[in-house]
C-alpha cells in the first residue's frame, strides 16, 4: 500500500531523500530505470518524461510503476533475472543498489559526454556501454554505498540548506545556491564522512572489538574535529596526531570532546607517518580523512541533498583538497542528473589535483602556505582520483587575491563567516575568476560552503588582503615637504576627497632627494577602484609624486 500510495508520484515532487527513506523503511534498496530520450539515454534527468521503475531487492521482491503506460510481469521478472539484483545473505539492503553507464553522444561537430544511470538491461548495451559501466561499478565508491551512508548517518548529522543568495547571483549573472556545510557542529562537511566510517568499522568489525581499540588519524583541523566529535558520541576511543603547527584553539577543541591529542611533525606529512606507525603498534584503526572509501561515501550525501533542495542545478562548484568531498558529491550528483557540470576548485598554491591529472595518477606537488590551508594537500587520495577522474567535469584554479575577495563577500553581503578553503569555490565564480565564463551566465549553480573554521587572527588578516585586492585599502608613498604643514596639506587634500587614512608614518633617511623632503607611506581606506584612481589624479594634479602598491593576481 506504501508504494502504491506514495512511490509512484514524481521523484522530484518527494525528493530523492525523501524516496531513499522510505525505500529504507522496507529494509531494501532500490534501482531506477529512466526511459531513453531521442539522442541518448538519460536516467534520472528524464524521470518526469518517462516511464521509471522501482525494483525493491529485499527478498528478491520486484514492484515496477510507470507513469505511461504498464509493463508486463514476465519481462521484468527476465529483467531482475539478467540484472541478478539478488544479494549475499545478511547484506541483501545493502549491496548492488545502483549501477551507472555513460553514453558518448555528437551533436553538430562538437563531443559530449553524458552520464547515466543504467535502469534495465533488457536490451543488449554497445560494447561502450558495457565497458563504463564495468568501470563504474569497480570504482572504490559508487552510489550504492553514497545511498546508504544518507540514511546511516542521517540521525547524526545537520540537514544543511541550501538556498539562493540574492547579492552574490547580482554580482556573478547566474542563480547561485549556497549549501551551508560550515553550519554543521563542528564547523564543516567532514563529519558526514567521519560518522559514516565509524558506523563502518563498527560494522565490520564488530561494537565489542572496535570500541575496545580504536580509531586514529592525523589531521590538524576539521577531520580531527569532526573524528572526535562522533567518535564521542558514538563510544568509539579517537586518537587523532597533530602537527606542531596546528591551531590550538582547534587542538583544546578536539580535547574537549575526550580525543587523545598527540602532537607530532612540522607538518601534516609527517603526522600521517607517526599516526600510521602508532596505528600498527596499538592495533588501532586508521581512518584517512580524504582517501577511505567510507569518507568518500560520507561526503557524497552532500550531493544527493542538493539535488533534493535545487532539483534544476546546471553545475556544481565544488573545492578540492585531497579529492574526498568532489569525488563523493560528484559520484552522486552525475549519477542522480548526468547532464549537470560538475567542477572542481583548487588554489593556486597547492594544485595536487591537477598535478594528477596530467600524470595520470597521484604523484606529490609542491605546496606553498595558502589562505586556504584546508585544501593544502600535497597529494591527493588514490581512491579519491580514482572516482573523480569518472565524473568531474573540469578542475581550475584560484589566487590567494581571489579567495580572499570571496571571504570578505560571504561576510559583507551574507553575514556568513567561511574559511579559505570552503570559499574557494565561489572564488572561481566571482568576477575574474576561471569560472567567470558566458556558458554559466544564467545558470543555476551550487556552491557548497564546506568549513568555517578559521582562527580569529587568521581571519583578520583574510579581510585585510581582502580589502586590499577589493581596492579598499590601499597603500602610498608620496614626497611632501619637511616643513611645519607639509604632511597636513597631503591629508587634508585626502580628507577632502573621502579618504580615510588607517596608517601613516614618514622616514627621511632613506629618502635619495632634497634634505627638506620627507617620504610618507600611507595605508588608507577607499571605496573601490574608481575611488582609487579619482584620488590619484587628484594628487598627482597637486604636485605629489605618488607610487602606489595594488596587489596582482597572484594575491
Amino acid at each position: 500500500s506504501i508504494l502504491k500510495g506514495q512511490i509512484r508520484q514524481d521523484v522530484y515532487a518527494a525528493g530523492i531523500t525523501g524516496y531513499i527513506n522510505k525505500i529504507h523503511e522496507f529494509n531494501g534498496f532500490f534501482h531506477m530505470s529512466g526511459g531513453t530520450s531521442t539522442s541518448t539515454t538519460t536516467g534520472i534527468a528524464n524521470m518526469r518524461k518517462n516511464s521509471f521503475r522501482w525494483h525493491s531487492i529485499d527478498n528478491n521482491h520486484d514492484t515496477t510503476f510507470s507513469k505511461s503506460t504498464s509493463i508486463d510481469r514476465s519481462n521484468k521478472e527476465k529483467d531482475a533475472q539478467k540484472n541478478d539484483y539478488s544479494s549475499d545473505e545478511g547484506d541483501s539492503s545493502l549491496k548492488n543498489v545502483l549501477s551507472t553507464s555513460s553514453t558518448e553522444t555528437k551533436t553538430s561537430s562538437t563531443e559530449t559526454k553524458t552520464s547515466s544511470i543504467s535502469v534495465s538491461l533488457s536490451s543488449s548495451p554497445t560494447s561502450v556501454t558495457k565497458n563504463i559501466l564495468s568501470q563504474r561499478e569497480n570504482l572504490p565508491v559508487t552510489f550504492a554505498d553514497v545511498s546508504r551512508a544518507s540514511v546511516v548517518i542521517k540521525g547524526g548529522i545537520k540537514r544543511t540548506t541550501c538556498e539562493k543568495s540574492y547579492f552574490l547571483s547580482e554580482l556573478i549573472g547566474a542563480n547561485v545556491f549556497l549549501k551551508t556545510e560550515f553550519r554543521q557542529f563542528t564547523g564543516s562537511f567532514k563529519e558526514r564522512g567521519a560518522r559514516n566510517a565509524l558506523l563502518h568499522h563498527l560494522r565490520e568489525q564488530g561494537e565489542e572489538e572496535f570500541k575496545s581499540t580504536g580509531a586514529i588519524a592525523a589531521s590538524a583541523g576539521n577531520h580531527a574535529l569532526a573524528l572526535a566529535y562522533h567518535g564521542m558520541l558514538l563510544g568509539v576511543p579517537v586518537t587523532v596526531v597533530m602537527p606542531k603547527v596546528a591551531p590550538i584553539a582547534k587542538v583544546d577543541k578536539c580535547r574537549k570532546f575526550g580525543a587523545r591529542i598527540i602532537i607530532e611533525g612540522a607538518h601534516i606529512g609527517e603526522s600521517k607517518e607517526f599516526a600510521e606507525i602508532l596505528a600498527e603498534k596499538e592495533s588501532l584503526t586508521y581512518i584517512n580523512g580524504y582517501d577511505d572509501p567510507p569518507i568518500l561515501s560520507g561526503a557524497g550525501t552532500m550531493g544527493i541533498e542538493m539535488i533534493d533542495d535545487v532539483p534544476c542545478v546546471d553545475a556544481v562548484v565544488v573545492p578540492v583538497g585531497g579529492a574526498g568531498l568532489i569525488a563523493g558529491v560528484a559520484c552522486a550528483v552525475k549519477t542522480l542528473k548526468p547532464d549537470v557540470k560538475v567542477y572542481g576548485v583548487e588554489p593556486q598554491f597547492c594544485a595536487s589535483y591537477t598535478a594528477a591529472l596530467k600524470a595520470g595518477k597521484p604523484v606529490p606537488t609542491k605546496v606553498t602556505p595558502t589562505i586556504a590551508d584546508g585544501l593544502a594537500v600535497p597529494v591527493v587520495g588514490p581512491h579519491a582520483f580514482e572516482v573523480a577522474r569518472h565524473y568531474v567535469d573540469d578542475v581550475v584554479l584560484c589566487s590567494e587575491k581571489q579567495i580572499s575577495i570571496a571571504v570578505l563577500r560571504l561576510i559583507e553581503n551574507e553575514k556568513m563567516v567561511v574559511e579559505g578553503g570552503g570559499a574557494s569555490g565561489l572564488a572561481a565564480l566571482l568576477p575574474g575568476g576561471a569560472l567567470d565564463k558566458p556558458h554559466l551566465k544564467g545558470k543555476n549553480i551550487i556552491v557548497p560552503l564546506c568549513g568555517g573554521n578559521i582562527d580569529t587572527t587568521v581571519l583578520g588578516r583574510v579581510i585585510d588582503r581582502g580589502l586590499a585586492a577589493d581596492n579598499r585599502l590601499c597603500k602610498l608613498s608620496a614626497v611632501v615637504s619637511d616643513r611645519p604643514g607639509g604632511i597636513a596639506k597631503l591629508t587634508t587634500l585626502m580628507s577632502e576627497h573621502g579618504a580615510s587614512i588607517k596608517d601613516i608614518y614618514h622616514e627621511r633617511a632613506w629618502l635619495q632627494a632634497n634634505v627638506d623632503q620627507v617620504q610618507v607611506r600611507c595605508v588608507i581606506e577607499l571605496q573601490g577602484k574608481e575611488h582609487m584612481e579619482e584620488l590619484h589624479t587628484v594628487l598627482l594634479e597637486a604636485g605629489y609624486p605618488i607610487t602606489w602598491q595594488v596587489l596582482d593576481d597572484t594575491g
